[in-house]
């Protein structure tokens, strides 16, 4: 008997029918708990114990093309609720196109690849068991259910259901008659090759409006399955040899891993009719015909000289809200006819997505969630980001997104023609080539120690891929007077074009070199061929520009459009204090560039890094009396305050420095090393300092050192190595009773927190469980306090157990994000462990309807070629 709308199955309120399935019936249904829409499949049965563990097992399956398993009840399965046609009824309304059909079916070949992997075959695949959401997105129902249901009886031959529970026992059948492959049909042993069989027959029936074995009997179906050949001619040629592989009777002849299949398309190209529609309001009826004249004549051409430029102002919709912290919010296709941009949830996560500019609408590329620096592939089929310490791609059309390598904190990366990948993986190290298939990075740059580099980041590999342009600098946290630099790769030959200009370099098909600085874009004329400035540069558009990461809101396409948001400076910080309520207070300092906060140990002064220009100097600031004090010259970084508040240990130019707190007397060498050496924590007596050590190319190494106070100065002892790390920043943090040793270290690819003793017995205790770093412990309380990626406080509380250290959940401290500075430390602890002081992000002058906008300037090298050559 139905179940009538209200009534409750387990802690789920029934709110329609939606339908019967090869279970049983199916009900749109709510989850009170999780505030959200379900969809219950109710068997008229019982589920046995194999049942449940394997739809557990297909549970785990957790892929954006595959309808996601919530929970198992003793005769029910929570699954989500997808909206949308299924396939069966899109191709009730005839033959799809060619590149919709092939879009649908790479999504169907994702969400089986990502099941096979995990050893998961669906054995009932059929356009009935696919949905296509209405922004194109396709699920994938009832994944592996095939496998565990129990049979329910149709009418229709062509829709009948899975005929017995024990799928992989030869001599039983499984599966849909009319997609089923050959030796499922004849009860034999199956593999993923009878899902690579049904995805075929599915694309062959999208692309022709007619299922590719009828009959009046599942008998008649069956026979057709065995003994009949397709209609090859109904099919474009493009696909043929695609299908023809797919399709093969003989499993053994068969295409064996559907992510293969893509390989077998025809090189003819698959287009369809452009559209001279603009998805976006232009002020003034007038604009809106101009406009459209200029993009349907422009479209697609490479510009000449001579022809005038043009800008739109484009609104990406009211739910767009840019949430890129770490590269451009929005870039453009190579051929200009697509945005791909970083748009924030609700939830706070960050998301790609995906827009042709003669659509009107957006497409969530699926699996990206937490992207940041996103750059196309040359051929504008691909999309590269970084997202949970790796360096990803995924295709532009739909699917899941392939990881190539580890990236702990990455700034930016550049994809050559040569099919390489340019990147910089880590935000203080040289940059890598990363093969586009995956593999182990090699090193291109390596960071000059004696120059005192910090960094490399952002770079374009130029035309022919020979060269690749990247940003450089001898500080940390501030790159508006960076310099501009160029490495052949080669020979790994590097040097300056342009010293204390700016950052972000990206090469103009027009043969000039543009960057960001003061708030704008700027271009100089510059061959290609000898890597050289050739000119004076010119200030042309006003962009958002992140001084504290060195990175613009803007890029190029190779027909010479441009796409650019703007919204001023970024990255300027205030220091507040912070509570557990959400509740902020600043201290009194104006917004600046600053960077390594940290709290003396009686919590009434605070250090920290501060960048203006191209210099960055440690200050200390009287919390109580509102004194500010400057303790270097142009040079330093990463303070951390003795127990005592005497002196401050910092990162110099060769080594690690200390000065007195109270400013009286110079800077002193503490170590002299050629390695970039970070202090960051004392043991509680003062005994011991904490710092990271990193040599390119060689690693990074936790060391402690002891040091001495002889008469008013500093003198550090012999070194000793506590642990070697696979990243440079470790955040070393001593507990209050230097029995423990938090840190930081991104062996798998994402920093994570983790715990040893002091000294080091070999124990290991990880503390965060998605992401983190700056671990800093509560002085009294048994608590260590750390902050995501997403820049959240985390906390974590723990109990000592003999030699172990057992840590519970961590839990959310502060609901709102910090700024966002790289590595650098944004947060410290107040010696009642009731308050942080945290760096907050500046309010924006910018207003919130505008956050959503990008401006389009269509043949934008027209200006840099008029405005440089009349000056």
């Amino acid at each position: 008997m139905p179940l009538p709308a209200g009534e409750t199955l387990g802690p789920y309120e029934i709110l329609a029918p939606l339908g019967a399935g090869g279970m049983g019936e199916v009900y749109r249904a709510r989850d009170p708990r999780m505030r959200r829409e379900v969809a219950i499949k109710l068997s008229a049965e019982k589920f046995s114990d194999r049942f449940d563990r394997e739809v557990r097992a297909v549970a785990a399956l957790n892929h954006p093309n595959v309808c996601q398993v919530y929970d198992v009840g003793p005769n029910y399965l929570v699954m989500e609720l997808v909206e949308g046609l299924t396939l069966a009824d899109r191709i009730k309304q005839g033959a799809l196109p060619l590149e919709e059909s092939l879009a649908i079916a790479r999504q169907i070949g994702d969400a089986l690849e990502a099941a096979h992997e995990k050893g998961i075959i669906h054995r009932d695949l059929k356009p009935a068991n696919i949905k296509v959401k209405p922004d194109g997105a396709v699920k994938v129902l009832d994944f592996g259910l095939a496998k565990v249901s129990e049979p329910v009886a149709t009418a229709n031959p062509a829709d009948s259901p899975t005929l017995t529970i024990e799928a992989t026992r030869a001599g039983q059948i499984v599966g849909t008659a009319a997609y089923m492959a050959p030796e499922q049909a004849r009860g034999k042993t199956v593999d993923r090759r009878v899902d690579i069989w049904a995805c075929g027959v599915i694309l062959y029936e999208m692309l022709t409006g007619r299922r590719l074995f009828e009959g009046e009997t599942i008998s008649d179906i069956l026979a057709g399955v065995l003994t009949k050949e397709p209609d090859w001619d109904a099919v474009p040629i493009q696909v043929r040899r695609l299908l023809k592989s797919c399709l093969e009777k003989d499993p053994k002849r068969r295409l064996r891993n559907i992510a293969d299949a893509w390989r077998l398309l025809e090189e003819a190209p698959v287009t369809t009719a452009p559209s001279s529609r603009l998805p976006w309001a232009v002020a003034g009826a007038l604009a809106i015909a101009l406009a459209v004249a200029l993009w349907a004549s422009w479209r697609g051409a490479v510009r000449s000289a001579g022809q005038p430029s043009i800008r739109l102002d484009l609104d990406l919709g009211p739910d767009v809200s840019f949430g890129s912290t770490t590269g451009p919010a929005v870039i453009l296709s190579p051929d200009g006819t697509r945005l791909v941009f970083v748009s924030q949830g609700a939830d706070g996560t960050r998301r790609l997505f995906v827009r042709r500019l003669d659509q009107a609408r957006a497409t969530e590329m699926p699996g990206t969630e937490g992207a940041y620096a996103q750059f196309f592939s040359p051929d504008g089929q691909w999309v590269a980001f970084f997202a949970q310490g790796k360096l990803k791609k995924a295709r532009i059309e739909g699917g899941a997104p392939v990881s190539l390598c580890d990236a702990p904190t990455a700034r930016g990366g550049s994809w050559g023609d040569d099919g390489n990948i340019i990147a910089a993986l880590d935000q203080q190290a040289g940059l890598s080539l990363v093969p586009a298939e995956g593999g182990r990075p090699v090193a291109v740059t390596n960071l000059n120690l004696e120059k005192g580099e910090t960094t490399h980041r952002w770079p374009q590999v130029l035309p022919g891929s020979q060269a690749v342009l990247f940003t450089t600098s001898t500080t940390y946290g501030h790159y508006d007077e960076a310099d501009i630099a160029v490495v052949t790769v080669k020979d790994h030959r590097s040097k300056v074009l342009l010293s204390q200009a700016g950052s972000y370099p990206r090469y103009l098909p027009s043969g000039h070199l543009a960057y960001v600085t003061k708030g704008a874009v700027f271009a100089a004329p510059f061959e290609v061929n000898r890597l050289e400035v050739t000119g004076s540069p010119g200030r042309f558009w006003e962009v958002g520009v992140n001084v504290t990461l060195g990175f613009g809101h803007f890029d190029f396409s190779r027909n010479g459009n441009l796409a650019y948001r703007t919204g001023g400076t970024e990255g300027l910080r205030t220091i507040q204090w912070l509570d557990s309520s959400g509740r902020t207070v600043p201290v009194g300092l104006d917004p600046g560039y600053y960077n390594g906060l940290r709290l003396s140990n009686d919590g009434t002064h605070v250090a920290y890094a501060l960048s203006q220009g191209p210099g960055q100097d440690i200050w200390t600031y009287d919390l109580d009396r509102a004194v500010k004090t400057r303790l270097t010259n142009g040079q330093g970084a990463h303070p951390v305050w003795s127990p005592d508040g005497r002196f401050l240990v910092f990162h110099g130019l060769g080594g690690l420095s200390w000065t007195r707190a109270d400013g009286a007397g110079q800077p002193q060498p503490l170590t002299r090393s050629k390695a970039v050496q970070l202090p960051f924590s004392f043991t509680p007596e003062s005994a011991r300092l904490a710092y990271a050590e990193q040599t390119p190319g060689a690693g990074t190494e936790i060391r402690t050192v002891a040091l001495e106070n002889r008469a008013g100065q500093l003198h550090a002892g012999e070194p000793q190595v506590f642990l070697k790390t696979a990243v440079g920043m470790t955040f070393p943090s001593f507990s209050p009773d230097g029995r423990w040793l938090a840190f930081a270290n991104a062996e798998g690819g994402r920093y994570e927190v983790y715990v040893r003793a002091f000294p080091d017995n070999g124990t290991q205790v990880q503390i965060s469980n998605a992401g983190g770093i700056s671990p800093v412990w509560s002085r009294y309380g048994r608590e260590l306090f750390y902050r995501t990626e997403d820049q959240r406080i985390m906390v974590a509380t723990y109990a000592v157990k003999g030699n172990t250290l057992v840590a519970d959940k961590p839990r959310v401290w502060f609901p709102r994000p910090l700024a966002n500075t790289g590595l650098g430390m944004n947060f410290d602890l107040a010696p009642d462990a009731r308050r942080i002081l945290a760096l907050m992000p500046a309010r924006s002058a910018e207003p919130r309807e505008n956050q959503s906008h990008v401006t389009l300037v269509i043949n934008a090298l027209e200006e840099v070629r008029t405005r440089l050559a009349s000056r």
